[in-house]
C-alpha cells in the first residue's frame, strides 16, 4: 500500500514557487564590475529566471539540452541557475580559469548547445570558439544595459530576456530524476569527466544544507559565497538559499580581501564560504586594522577545496570569526561533510577542539 502524503516531485520547481510567494522582497545583491551595488528580490529573480526559460524555448533549447555559463557571480548568473533547468535543459557551469585546451574539451564533449558568457570574460571564450560545437552565444554586459555592439551572431542576455512575456511561461512539470545541472571534475585520471545532478538530488541536498548541524542557516541569515558559481554550484547555496529566503549577496568579479570585507561589513553577511586562500588575503588586511571594518554579524566561514592550517583557524578566532570546515566533491553535489563540533567535544578542553576542528 502507498502512502498519500507529500507526493509531489522535487523538482526546481517547487523552489522557485516557495520563493516567488514567500521570498519576494528578500534581497539579492550583487557587486557590479564599476563596484556599484545591483539590487532586487527572489521575484524579480523568479520573473527573469521565467524569462529566461522562454528565450531558451524560442532559441531552439530542447529538454535535455545543454546550456554552458561562463561567468562570475552575480545575479544574472543565478537567473541561470533556475532560468535553464525551468527550460528543460541541463545548467552546465564553464571553470574560467581552465586552460583553453581543457575549455574546448569540455564544451564539446557536454555538447552545449548555448553559452550565456560575460562580456568582461569574452576574451577567455575567443581561443575556444573556433573549434567549439556551441552556435549560440548570450553575453551578459558589464554595465548592466543592452549591449548594442555585439557581432557575430552573438546575442545580448538582458535585451533577449526582457522580450520574453512572463506571462507566457507554464511549469513544465519536470521529473524529478531529470538532470538539471553538470559540472565536470577532473577527477584522478584522464579527461575531465562531467557530473549530473538531478533536480531531486538538488532540493534533498539544498534542505539537507540547512539542518542545523550542517550550515544552519535561516531566513535571518546573510550569505555571501566567495566560492566561485563555476565551481560544483557554488557549493549548492543559491538553490539552498532560495528555498529558505535568505539574503544572497554577490562579490561579481571582486574577490580582492577589501571588497570582499566591505561587502560583510556593508550588507551585514552572517556565512560565508570559500577555499583557504582567499581566507589568508583576508586576514592580512584585518591583521593590518582589525577594527576597520564592523564583521559582528559574521558568524560562520565555512572553507573547503583544501585543509585548513590550524595556526589560520587560530588567527581568525582572535578576531572572533570562526572557521569551519567543510568537505565534498563535485559528484557528492557537492557537500559531504561539516565540521561542527559534538556536544561532546563541545565539552572538552579548548585545545582538544581545536584539534578535532583541524
Amino acid at each position: 500500500m502507498d502512502g498519500l502524503m507529500m507526493d509531489f516531485p522535487l523538482n526546481l520547481d517547487f523552489i522557485v514557487r516557495r520563493a516567488e510567494q514567500l521570498f519576494p522582497d528578500r534581497e539579492i545583491v550583487t557587486r557590479m564590475v564599476d563596484k556599484s551595488f545591483h539590487r532586487y528580490g527572489y521575484k524579480d529573480m523568479t520573473r527573469r529566471a521565467k524569462q529566461l526559460a522562454l528565450a531558451l524555448r524560442r532559441l531552439g533549447v530542447k529538454p535535455g539540452d545543454r546550456v554552458g555559463t561562463f561567468s562570475w557571480n552575480h545575479y544574472r548568473h543565478m537567473e541561470c541557475y533556475f532560468g535553464i533547468p525551468l527550460a528543460g535543459a541541463v545548467l552546465h557551469t564553464l571553470n574560467i580559469r581552465l586552460h583553453a585546451d581543457d575549455l574546448e574539451y569540455i564544451i564539446n564533449n557536454a555538447e552545449d548547445n548555448v553559452i550565456i558568457v560575460d562580456e568582461q570574460l569574452l576574451p577567455l571564450l575567443a581561443p575556444v570558439r573556433k573549434n567549439a560545437c556551441t552556435k549560440t552565444y548570450i553575453v551578459v554586459s558589464d554595465s548592466g544595459k543592452p549591449n548594442t555592439d555585439l557581432k557575430d551572431g552573438m546575442l545580448d542576455y538582458d535585451t533577449l530576456v526582457e522580450a520574453e512575456n512572463v506571462d507566457d511561461f507554464e511549469f513544465m512539470n519536470i521529473d524529478e530524476k531529470a538532470a538539471c545541472a553538470m559540472c565536470y571534475t577532473s577527477g584522478t585520471t584522464g579527461r575531465p569527466k562531467g557530473v549530473l545532478y538531478s533536480h531531486r538530488s538538488t532540493v534533498l541536498h539544498s534542505l539537507g544544507s540547512l539542518l542545523p548541524d550542517v550550515q544552519g542557516m535561516g531566513q535571518e541569515d546573510v550569505m555571501l559565497p566567495v566560492v566561485p558559481m563555476f565551481h560544483a554550484n557554488a557549493w549548492g547555496m543559491p538553490y539552498a538559499t532560495a528555498i529558505s529566503g535568505i539574503k544572497m549577496v554577490y562579490p561579481g568579479p571582486h574577490l580582492d580581501p577589501v571588497s570582499i570585507l566591505e561587502d560583510f561589513a556593508q550588507e551585514g553577511v552572517t556565512v560565508t564560504a570559500g577555499v583557504p586562500t582567499i581566507w589568508m588575503g583576508l586576514l592580512q588586511v584585518l591583521n593590518q586594522d582589525p577594527k576597520k571594518y564592523d564583521l559582528s554579524r559574521l558568524r560562520k566561514l565555512v572553507v573547503g577545496g583544501s585543509a585548513v592550517p590550524k595556526s589560520l583557524m587560530e588567527a581568525f578566532d582572535k578576531h572572533g570569526l570562526k572557521i569551519v570546515q567543510a568537505w565534498g566533491m563535485t559528484e557528492t553535489s557537492p557537500l559531504g561533510s561539516t565540521g561542527n563540533l559534538t556536544p561532546e567535544i563541545q565539552r572538552m578542553s579548548e585545545e582538544e577542539q581545536m584539534n578535532y576542528r583541524a
